[in-house]
């Protein structure tokens, strides 16, 4: 039995990272950008390890430069995500690569981007929301000039504040000044966590900037106290299977931590973070989590509903999700 035909709901998506990697080429000829060393023989995105896989992501994100361009991203993803049956999904958007954090400029892009996402529900019945994501690495300096587009945008489309980028970098403290522009604001807040920090990082996170969600977060499996304060205090986890697994957090299914996490009490949900980049696609995702933890339907039900309970959209959007899910 496959789990193809089980509406999803998906958290944790990165839209440049979503890219087809036929998609970044066509793109890349068209604009005469040299994207050598960004795919292997076969065609697909290469890197070596997490610092290698940012090079490479960012080196393909420099062919996107126009709103245009990311109205035609935006297609793309989408209609890749629905024909994994993902009903709706909340997609990381950086203003960094979208105008360099000018908020006119970034007013632009965003009017493209949400232009297509309604082309997009119109055709194949799939949701965006966006989360504005500064880059960890680029410092809390844009982070806060990453937090006033955001805030000058937040919205019904706009709905969430998050953080990427390499967890090395800083510590979460450091961007609380952006993360409390984006509270006033209105949005609500997540952060990348626990994937290659420990499970500190995601106390960090949780305690320095009041998220209610964690990207990753798998960590924390290593901290038995912080399994249960993540349990008590319903913090989501925006999990990616696939892609730990890929850059080598688990060595297989099997040994990723997802499911001792939901047996302790912990909100999980699934996601695919940069899918073509980890060769994954939600379907991907729910097969092997069936196949290694034998879950059924009832199992990815429960968890498209936590998903649907922690999605940062409005009510009303919440309801035709839940509506879906039954």
């Amino acid at each position: 039995m496959t789990m193809n035909e089980v509406p999803k709901i998906e958290l944790h998506l990165h839209l440049e990272g979503a890219a087809p990697p036929e998609f970044i080429r066509r793109m890349a000829q068209e604009k005469k950008v040299d994207v050598s060393g960004v795919f292997d023989e076969a065609g697909h995105y290469a890197y070596d390890d997490f610092v290698d896989f940012l090079r490479v992501y960012e080196a393909a994100t420099a062919v996107l430069q126009t709103p245009e361009d990311f109205h035609r991203l935006t297609l793309a993803v989408l209609e890749q995500s629905a024909a994994n049956g993902v009903i709706y999904t909340e997609a990381f958007l950086s203003p960094d690569f979208c105008g360099g954090r000018d908020v006119v400029a970034w007013r632009e892009y965003l009017h493209a981007m949400q232009e297509a996402a309604d082309i997009a529900e119109a055709q194949h019945g799939i949701t965006l929301r966006g989360i504005i994501t500064p880059i960890r690495h680029f410092g809390p300096d844009k982070a806060k000039e990453t937090a006033i587009c955001a805030a000058e945008t937040a919205g019904d489309w706009i709905v969430g504040f998050g953080i990427g980028g390499d967890e090395a970098a800083g510590e979460p403290v450091d961007f609380a000044y952006a993360f409390d522009m984006a509270r006033e604001a209105g949005l609500r807040l997540t952060a990348h966590a626990g994937e290659f920090g420990g499970p500190k990082s995601v106390r960090d996170a949780v305690n320095d900037l009041n998220v209610e969600r964690i990207g990753h977060g798998v960590r924390a499996i290593e901290d038995p106290v912080l399994v249960e304060e993540l349990a008590a205090r319903q913090i989501v986890l925006e999990v990616c299977p696939g892609s730990n697994i890929q850059l080598g957090l688990y060595p297989d299914w099997s040994s990723h931590p997802i499911a001792r996490l939901r047996d302790a009490g912990v909100k999980v949900t699934i996601s695919t973070d940069d899918p073509p980049f980890f060769h994954t696609t939600m379907n991907n995702e729910y097969n092997n989590l069936a196949q290694a933890f034998a879950w059924d339907k009832d199992v990815f039900k429960d968890i498209n509903i936590t998903a649907a309970n922690a999605a940062f959209c409005d009510e009303t959007t919440r309801k035709t999700l839940l509506a879906k899910l039954e």
